[in-house]
């Protein structure tokens, strides 16, 4: 049998060549951060200190760093006040977002078109946050971690997204439903929400990493509660504060300056690390569950 594949062409193999090396070097640029983080902070402080230039792997492996981050308690309650905000507030989330997505793909509701308005228009106008900090004291959220979970129960891109999906499923199935006598959370939870699983593994992602990562809420909601402190307000004090006094003095470290350093990159780990376990289990799902977003419906 002859060989039908076309050979490319010298400018098509040019462009692969420069293609490949543009995206070598751009992996390079996004993953040598992340390296340099990790690489330093199982370095030895001292030989971290005296050195300068890239940093290639641990300089001296040593765990101290390490050591000082997981004896100090604050660290502890962080991620514990951090794994409540994201499981219930992605539970809360979900549910909001998917209920109300399934409003909004129905056809021939009434006020369906005013209530998506109103929807909308909070996409682009809001009212402020001496408002929104007023309000949540009004319900008597500040200073409990409710404040962080009820002020974002729902994303209105998120909805849409959400509302996209549902709007694809094909009419026919819920009118079969409806024939059966099945009720409107019959068809929503048993038949429409099986078949829109990527997206929601999507936006469980998109939830999970914003509340895990969120930290300006807690710095004005909890100013009286620090025993309330999310992992990632913890984190901002460490790095920008300086608050390390704790770590090096209960690890029982003399070389405060040098040990402070690398305590800033093993927090940075600790911080990071939980969250990213997530992505493998839901990237089956991600490239599919994303494009539904761009689809207009």
């Amino acid at each position: 049998m002859a060989n039908n594949k076309i050979k490319p062409s010298v400018g098509e193999r040019i462009f692969d060549t420069v293609n490949v090396i543009f995206m070598i070097i751009m992996i390079i640029i996004t993953l040598y951060p992340m390296l340099y983080v990790v690489f330093a902070s199982f370095s030895n402080p001292g030989k971290f200190m005296m050195h300068y230039g890239p940093l290639w792997h641990p300089l001296d492996f040593t765990l101290v760093s390490y050591e000082a981050v997981f004896k100090n308690p604050n660290i502890w309650n962080g991620y514990r006040n951090t794994l409540f905000v994201v499981v219930v507030g992605t539970t809360i989330n979900m549910l909001l977002t998917i209920i109300g997505g399934y409003i909004l793909s129905r056809k021939n509701w009434l006020f369906k078109r005013p209530l998506s308005l109103g929807i909308v228009f909070t996409m682009y106008f809001s009212g402020g946050l001496i408002p929104f900090y007023f309000t949540v004291r009004a319900l008597k959220l500040d200073n409990t971690l409710w404040a962080l979970i009820i002020p974002t129960a729902i994303n209105t891109y998120n909805m849409i997204i959400m509302r996209t999906a549902f709007a694809a499923v094909p009419d026919s199935l819920e009118e079969s439903a409806k024939l059966d006598g099945a009720s409107h959370f019959t068809i929503l939870f048993k038949i429409m929400v099986p078949l829109v699983v990527p997206t929601i593994a999507v936006l469980i992602l998109y939830y999970a990493v914003g509340h895990w990562n969120s930290w300006f809420n807690a710095m004005i909601f909890l100013t009286r509660s620090r025993s309330k402190y999310p992992l990632q307000l913890i984190l901002r004090e460490i790095l920008i504060q300086g608050s390390l006094t704790e770590m090096t003095l209960g690890a029982g470290m003399d070389d405060k300056e040098m040990i402070s350093e690398t305590i800033k990159y093993a927090v940075i780990v600790v911080s990071t690390v939980p969250i990213l376990c997530l992505y493998p289990f839901l990237q089956k799902y991600f490239i599919k569950g994303i494009m539904i977003g761009a689809i207009k419906g």
